[in-house]
């Protein structure tokens, strides 16, 4: 186990990462991200994308979290404060009482991501205007659950290492391979360019998604609630939909992919 270090003063420079976390944005800076909770904390202690640098606990948690921080490699820092300092330090109550800040160990570009799909069966997410980090967070829940092989995800999605987007993943967003889009980039030219078959989501699709036959290399494109994806892009692609009771046409875009993703599992399942 790393040694500890008692932190009894909120001003301490050593946990300035952590202080008033909700008004920071540690993304993008380093490739540094806040992670909360002990199941994040588990599924960022064994990630192969991602490591911790340092933590943050509160005092009464390190007993129970003992085999964990043994897993860490000794030069990872562990504070540990009292309620009263921690709370302080964050800015609000903490419940969990763990926090650790994360590094991404690489960052690679989508033709990086593309050329290490499995060459026999690929599955790819690509998001498109995904602004809501609940729904960032659920479907990369989902895209671990059901084992995607990638994630795209376009210029104006939120970002997927938000504390709460990686909180509602539940450490999922710290496991499934992704990558962003440059701006501009065409992302139904760059699926076909890699060979896999681009697949829209939509209400207005000509197939429903039970009738969709076994696609080995498909990449299964998703849009913001409400407008969806643009007409533009769902024009270039294969247009699927779920059909609902009573006319009802709209399901939750995270909704929609763990239904996508579960169907073409057992797709696999049944091969």
């Amino acid at each position: 186990m790393p040694p500890l270090i008692p932190i009894d003063d909120p001003d301490d420079p050593r946990i300035a990462a952590f202080r008033d976390i909700r008004e920071r944005d540690l993304v993008r800076r380093d490739h540094l991200f806040v992670a909360e909770g002990e199941v994040v904390l588990n599924v960022l202690a064994r990630s192969p994308l991602c490591r911790p640098t340092t933590l943050l606990l509160l005092d009464s948690r390190v007993a129970a979290l003992a085999p964990l921080l043994d897993a860490l490699a000794e030069d990872v820092p562990v504070h540990v404060a009292p309620r009263a300092v921690i709370d302080r330090i964050v800015g609000f109550p903490l419940h969990r009482g763990i926090l650790a800040l994360g590094r991404r160990v690489e960052t690679p570009t989508p033709d990086d991501l593309l050329a290490r799909l499995p060459a026999a069966r690929a599955r790819v997410l690509v998001l498109v205007g995904i602004a809501n980090h609940d729904n960032m967070g659920g479907i990369l829940r989902n895209a671990a659950a059901f084992g995607a092989d990638a994630v795209l995800i376009d210029h104006a999605s939120c970002d997927p290492l938000y504390r709460k987007a990686i909180r509602v993943s539940v450490g999922g967003a710290l496991v499934v391979p992704f990558a962003r889009l440059e701006v501009g980039r065409d992302p139904v030219e760059l699926v076909r360019v890699a060979g896999l078959e681009p697949v829209a989501l939509t209400p207005s699709g000509a197939e429903t998604l039970a009738d969709l036959p076994d696609l080995p290399r498909a990449a299964l494109l998703f849009g913001t609630e409400g407008p969806g994806l643009p007409a533009a892009t769902i024009a270039r692609c294969r247009g699927i939909r779920i059909p609902m009771a009573g006319g009802f046409d709209s399901l939750n875009v995270a909704t929609t992919s763990g239904i996508v993703l579960h169907h073409l599992a057992a797709q696999k399942s049944s091969r």
